[in-house]
């Protein structure tokens, strides 16, 4: 039953992270305003969060699923997974920094309006990170049928 529990919060954590990256890129725009930019950075935080629930609902998934951690980790798999998530966060860095920086000129200066060029760059940023979001779910998939493939 735990396991059933664990796999379950992963998945939704994994989709809800889906949802929040999906939210960023569509609220990230030219001529933002301070509201827009402290949006913005709220589902920016919310996206890190949720990032780190993912994390440790899968470290929960090692600990107590019915896979057992050797299971996981001596799958290559697994570590393809493992990579591709670190690729994403270390490419988070980028347009998160960005956003807080807006956020606090925003809040010093309710006229401040990002630069369009630095809008564009944390997009593209964002976009590369949801573009790299369907190799870990195809990861998963080969990696729960590891040794059957």
């Amino acid at each position: 039953m735990t396991d059933l529990i664990v796999t379950i919060l992963h998945h939704l954590l994994v989709f809800s992270l889906v949802a929040m990256l999906s939210a960023e890129i569509a609220a990230i725009r030219p001529n933002m305003r301070p509201d827009q930019i402290d949006h913005l950075a709220r589902l920016d935080t919310g996206y890190g969060i949720v990032a780190g629930l993912v994390i440790l609902a899968g470290i929960s998934r090692l600990i107590w699923g019915a896979k057992g951690a050797d299971f996981f980790l001596g799958n290559p798999w697994f570590w393809g997974k493992m990579i591709v998530f670190v690729l994403i966060a270390l490419i988070s860095i980028q347009p998160t920094m960005a956003i807080r920086r807006w956020n606090a000129a925003a809040r010093a200066n309710p006229s401040f309006v990002p630069a369009n060029a630095d809008i564009v760059r944390a997009r593209n940023f964002m976009l590369a990170e949801a573009a790299l979001l369907p190799l870990i779910l195809i990861f998963a998939a080969a990696m729960v049928r590891y040794g059957a493939i």
